[in-house]
């Protein structure tokens, strides 16, 4: 059966490895991005007509988030999976960080997921679906001063109340926390990753993928991934 997902931050990096990934296995996918430039190219890469949506607009505002779940479920007429994978970090540490800055990641990473489940919980409880929170190990552990690391904890415990909220429902919940990925969002902290080797997009999305195909009576909670050799 076709399952129709629905990708915040989807144009590149985890987002788009993901999309790639699911449309191979024949489902529709909608993506969500700030950047309509950066969907669109996206889209022509990809190629794969009428299975790929793209929806341009903020994971963490409330309209935008409305309205790309509803254009979703009208383009297809359900919804089974979504996957809260927009996020962004900020270079340096909170002393240094701007209040402005500050307060827009905290809204991408923290208020963005929780959007997206309040908006698609109607659709997965009929549907029997899947929420994907995309976390981190930095939602593990703690550095200091590092707020992005603040606001993983945050997606974190988000996953888990989730959970309880919607297991009565049969909705599954999973965490993907990753280690270092190589993808855009070291563009963002001013460098590229330090650690050797660093994951792929692609293994990152294979994760997913993995944790979407789970039969309907299974749900997987946690999946932790690291490069080997990444201690922390």
């Amino acid at each position: 059966m076709e399952r129709v997902t629905l990708i915040t931050g989807g144009s590149s990096g985890i987002g788009a490895a993901t999309a790639r990934a699911l449309l191979a296995q024949g489902h529709p996918v909608a993506v969500t991005g700030r950047d309509a430039g950066r969907l669109a190219a996206f889209a022509a890469r990809t190629d794969a007509g009428q299975q790929l949506l793209t929806l341009p607009g903020d994971a963490a505002d409330e309209n935008d988030v409305a309205s790309a779940v509803r254009r979703t479920v009208e383009r297809w007429g359900r919804l089974d999976t979504v996957i809260a994978n927009a996020g962004h970090s900020l270079p340096g540490t909170l002393e240094d960080h701007d209040p402005q800055a500050m307060r827009a990641m905290v809204l991408t990473n923290v208020l963005g997921p929780a959007l997206l489940v309040r908006e698609t919980l109607p659709h997965l409880r009929a549907s029997r679906g899947r929420i994907v929170v995309v976390g981190s190990v930095a939602g593990l552990r703690n550095t200091p001063g590092n707020l992005y690391s603040v606001t993983k904890w945050a997606a974190h415990a988000l996953a888990e109340n989730v959970r309880q909220l919607v297991a009565q429902d049969h909705v599954g919940v999973t965490l993907v926390a990753p280690g270092v990925v190589d993808t855009p969002f070291w563009d963002e902290r001013g460098g590229t990753p330090q650690a050797s080797p660093v994951l792929t997009p692609e293994q990152i999305a294979d994760v997913i993928v993995f944790a979407v195909n789970q039969p309907e009576g299974t749900d997987v909670n946690q999946l932790v991934v690291r490069p080997r050799g990444q201690n922390g």
